[in-house]
């Protein structure tokens, strides 16, 4: 089942997907078979079909692989926060890997491919108690 913060769908946490979503690190799954790193966290190896991990830690600087600006809100919630930008950021210690976030502090007209970016997480209490939840987001680096 979903969880909400004001109106927003948060993720269910489980043994997979905790520690990216909780530590407040860039935490990507590193096959133990082959040792692919890869996101996001999943339970199969996408290089050879392993299923055991153990979490690698990245910076948490890249580098604007890609992005697009949104400007016409899909929820009510987000008709305050339009235009806001998602980026795809390819990281400075794993070029292939690519991790999504919210661009924040940059306008939408002064973004571009290539941009140096750094993680900044927003912390959200999880709904079911217990946890806090940190949202990764970007900012010019």
């Amino acid at each position: 089942m979903g969880r909400f913060m004001d109106g927003w769908v948060l993720p269910t946490l489980d043994d997979t997907n905790r520690e990216f979503f909780t530590s407040g690190r860039i935490i990507l799954r590193e096959c133990a078979d082959c040792q692919t790193i890869q996101h996001p966290p999943e339970d199969v190896c996408h290089s050879c079909g392993g299923t055991s991990f153990a979490g690698r830690g990245a910076t948490g600087t890249g580098t604007l692989y890609s992005y697009t600006v949104v400007r016409h809100p899909l929820h009510p919630v987000l008709a305050e926060r339009v235009p806001y930008t998602i980026a795809v950021v390819s990281l400075d210690d794993y070029p292939s890997v690519r991790v999504t976030g919210n661009l924040l502090e940059v306008a939408p007209e002064d973004v571009r491919v290539g941009l140096a970016v750094r993680a900044v997480w927003e912390e959200v209490p999880d709904a079911d108690g217990g946890e806090m939840i940190r949202l990764l987001q970007w900012t010019p680096a």
